[in-house]
């Protein structure tokens, strides 16, 4: 649907994207009298943001649309910065027209009047595929309003929604405090529809194709299809794009080609601010729905391997530290969680007994929701997932403790 079989490694050019039907969705919406009707479209088609969070589509494109301004902004968050993921970068430097179509499409239901691509400062092909693309479609008279490439710091809060306005607007990349929400107030206090590059994808799609025919892929609460990322211990690695409803096992074994060597995968991580998957549940169908049932999701897609020879208690300080290092510093609760994981987790590592499981498990209940983002609970979540999964690791690895972990 996104990802085209294509000859050409390069960027989509404007001839190609139209020539498999581009644009199409964007010269009807401009020929119609009431352009809001494409929200109700992309309700029936149960679109959810692709960013991670899976937030329904429509119901944020309705709050912008009903704020009244003389000015409005649509932003295409491509803002990717984590570890293990490059669906935004892939999309945006090989498909950046499918992406501006969609932003286009968004703007005209909302009413905005500018447009943004947002990337991040490292993103030297996405940025100029983008800036590509704007051209282009603006040589071509396709642009119902102007369109900015802006990118900022190479940050992984900088990706998130708020962060991503103030990053735009000179200001240091940092979330904001909601509500008010982008949509009542965002770019410049002005109404503001974020969404993930790969939505805004999606939203051509659907444009050309229909809700129907996006509805009809997936499963009952998941439509459509995502961009996941594979990694480079299995046989095809790289970004695929896969249906909901496929399974882990489908997704390794056959997109993935299985893992190149002999070990076996012990667990999936769907993305690294999710919980663990293990093997026994490889059947379940990726959707939000099935994964909530494991305590997990689909995230961004950007999979992870627990193999058998993988140290898991390693692993799970990596990415607490990476979570502590790429935290902001702006909201006190999240620095001292982020922090203290490191701290706990180093003491599971240096054989300092057990205690580990409760203290981690109270710290992130103290914490929970104290935040200006989601940072505090996606730091959690794979820290307390692989404790709970992974309790014969985490106990071999602690040791019996001659202080019962009063130093951890």
């Amino acid at each position: 649907m996104l990802l085209p079989s294509r000859t050409s490694e390069g960027p989509e050019t404007l001839a190609e994207y139209q020539a498999r039907g581009g644009y199409e969705g964007l010269r009807r919406l401009r020929d119609t009298d009431d352009p809001t009707g494409l929200i109700d479209e992309v309700e029936t088609a149960g679109l959810r943001g692709r960013g991670g969070a899976a937030f329904p589509t429509a119901r944020k494109w309705r709050l912008a649309a009903a704020a009244t301004s003389a000015q409005k902004h649509v932003v295409a968050n491509g803002g990717e910065h984590e570890p293990g993921s490059d669906k935004d970068r892939h999309l945006v430097e090989h498909h950046a027209h499918a992406v501006l179509e969609g932003l286009l499409l968004a703007g005209l239901a909302t009413g905005a009047t500018k447009g943004w691509i947002y990337l991040i400062e490292d993103m030297t092909g996405p940025r100029q595929s983008a800036e590509r693309a704007v051209q282009e479609a603006e040589a071509a008279g396709l642009l119902p309003f102007p369109v900015e490439v802006r990118c900022g710091p190479t940050t992984y809060v900088a990706g998130e929604e708020t962060a991503a306005l103030n990053a735009i607007e000179g200001q240091p990349a940092k979330p904001r405090k909601k509500p008010p929400f982008p949509g009542e107030a965002g770019l410049f206090g002005e109404p503001t529809t974020v969404n993930n590059v790969e939505t805004f994808a999606h939203v051509a799609w659907i444009a050309r194709h229909g809700a129907d025919a996006f509805a009809a892929v997936g499963t009952a609460e998941s439509k459509g299809t995502l961009l996941v990322t594979l990694p480079t211990e299995l046989q095809n690695p790289g970004v695929h794009e896969v249906p909901f409803g496929t399974t882990y096992r489908e997704l390794l074994d056959e997109v993935g080609g299985g893992v190149r060597d002999d070990r076996e995968v012990r667990a999936v991580l769907p993305a690294m601010s999710c919980g663990f998957l293990l093997a026994e549940h490889f059947d379940t169908p990726i959707a939000y729905e099935t994964l909530a049932d494991k305590n997990t999701s689909p995230g961004c897609g950007g999979i992870r391997l627990v193999l058998t020879d993988t140290d898991v208690v390693a692993l799970t300080i990596e990415i607490a530290e990476f979570f502590m290092r790429e935290q902001c510093g702006q909201c006190p609760p999240c620095r001292m969680e982020t922090n203290q994981f490191v701290h706990i987790l180093g003491a599971v590592q240096a054989g300092k007994g057990p205690g580990y499981d409760d203290k981690l498990t109270k710290l992130a209940a103290f914490t929970r929701k104290k935040g200006q983002c989601s940072l505090i609970e996606m730091a959690a979540a794979p820290v307390l997932s692989a404790v709970a999964l992974f309790a014969e690791d985490f106990a071999a690895a602690a040791g019996p403790g001659a202080n019962g972990g009063d130093d951890a």
